[in-house]
C-alpha cells in the first residue's frame, strides 16, 4: 500500500505507517502480507472485533495462504489479533483499560523525553519539527488522516531523537508502534485534526525556547487531549 503525503511518500512497512526518503527494500511475501494486514487493522478496514478468514484475506491480498498464516502468527504476537474458540482469528478490540494504561505510560515517558529534548535539541531537530508541523497543517486542512498519522509518528520520533537517549527512544518507538491503531481512532474526529497540529506547534515552541517545564506541560496537554478525544470516540 503506497500513499503520498504533500511532499514526501510514506508507506505501510514493517515499522508501521512512516515517512520514507527512499524506495522500500524488496520484501518477502510473508512481510508483505504482514504489512498489508497490519495497515488494514490500523486503519480500521478490519474493524475491532471482526472475525477474519485466512482464506478470504489471502484472496483479497492475492497472496498465498502460507504467508498470510505466518503474518497472522506475527500479528498475534503484536497483540493485534487473537484466536478465539469457535470463532477463529479476531481483530482485538480496543478497551478502555488498554487506553488508560497506554496514557499512563505515555505521560511517564514522553514528559521526561520532552524535558531532555528541551535541554538537548539541536537546530536540525527544530527545523525538522517545524517542517513536520507545516505539513501537518496541510494534511489537517485536507482531512488526510493517513498522512496525519505518518506525520504524528515522525514528529514524536524527532522529539525522541532530540532527547539524545537511545534507550528512551527505543522504549517510545515500541510504545508508538503499539499505539498506531488507537491514534487512527482518535484522528477519525475531524475537529481533532487541527488541535493535534496546534499542540505539536506548542511543543516545538517550548523546545525552541529550551524550556523543560513548558515542554513537559505541552506534551502533557497533548497526551491528555488525545485521551479525552479517544474516550469520546470509544
Amino acid at each position: 500500500m503506497q500513499i503520498e503525503s504533500p511532499e514526501r511518500p510514506f508507506a505501510a512497512t514493517e515499522e508501521g505507517l512512516s515517512l520514507t526518503e527512499a524506495p522500500a527494500p524488496v520484501r518477502s511475501l510473508r512481510d508483505e502480507a504482514y504489512d498489508l494486514i497490519k495497515a488494514r487493522i490500523i486503519m480500521c478496514v478490519f474493524r475491532p472485533g471482526e472475525v477474519l478468514s485466512e482464506a478470504a484475506v489471502s484472496a483479497s491480498l492475492n497472496i498465498g495462504r502460507t504467508p498470510v498464516r505466518q503474518a497472522f502468527d506475527r500479528l498475534m504476537r503484536d497483540g493485534l489479533v487473537e484466536v478465539l474458540p469457535r470463532k477463529g482469528i479476531v481483530v482485538r478490540p480496543i478497551t478502555q483499560d488498554e487506553v488508560r494504561d497506554m496514557v499512563d505510560v505515555r505521560l511517564l515517558n514522553e514528559c521526561f523525553c520532552a524535558r531532555l529534548a528541551a535541554e538537548r535539541a539541536e537546530p536540525s531537530h527544530l527545523v525538522a519539527l517545524s517542517t513536520n508541523v507545516a505539513l501537518g497543517a496541510e494534511a489537517a486542512a485536507e482531512r488526510d488522516v493517513a498522512t496525519l498519522m505518518a506525520l504524528d509518528r515522525e514528529f514524536h520520533a524527532i522529539v525522541s531523537a532530540a532527547a539524545g537517549n537511545p534507550v528512551l527512544a527505543e522504549i517510545l518507538r515500541n510504545l508508538h508502534e503499539k499505539a498506531q491503531r488507537v491514534w487512527f481512532v482518535s484522528l477519525r474526529a475531524p475537529e481533532h485534526h487541527r488541535r493535534v497540529v496546534e499542540e505539536h506547534a506548542a511543543i516545538v515552541e517550548a523546545l525552541r525556547a529550551h524550556d523543560p517545564d513548558a515542554a513537559e506541560a505541552a506534551v502533557r496537554a497533548h497526551i491528555r487531549s488525545f485521551a479525552d478525544n479517544l474516550n469520546r470516540q470509544l
